[in-house]
């Protein structure tokens, strides 16, 4: 099965050895999206909504890059570095995600790359 590598100056570089998604089979794989802005490379400062939405743009940027978008996003794996950001969380996720949301799982960590403490991942219909 042949496969692709998507990237897009659109979104943040990759700070590791991996790709910012995969298109095989149909589906596009994205690797998680801390929020970075992609020209400076620098941690947005503000609030947990602030990452989380340039978290979700950066992902949207990526799923665009690969001929997908949002909507076609079947499955969510958000992080958080503290689970009482849930709420706020939620709040911003469903700007993005109206009516059918995917599938999703939200997972409490001790930390994420930069010092965020929102990264989000999905897997979409190409």
């Amino acid at each position: 099965m042949p496969r692709s590598v998507i990237h897009t100056p659109e979104a943040p570089e990759a700070i590791g050895p991996y790709s910012q998604a995969i298109k095989a089979g149909g589906l596009v794989f994205c690797s998680g999206q801390v929020p970075l802005d992609p020209e400076s490379g620098e941690l947005v400062q503000g609030t947990v909504a602030d990452e989380t939405r340039r978290s979700l743009i950066n992902l949207s940027a990526v799923l665009a890059a690969a001929g997908s978008d949002l909507a076609r996003v079947v499955k969510v794996t958000a992080y958080l570095t503290d689970m009482g950001d849930f709420a706020e969380f939620n709040e911003v996720y469903e700007e993005f995600f109206s009516g059918e949301p995917p599938a999703r799982v939200t997972v409490g960590v001790s930390g994420l790359p930069k010092g965020a403490r929102v990264e989000v991942e999905c897997l979409a219909l190409e």
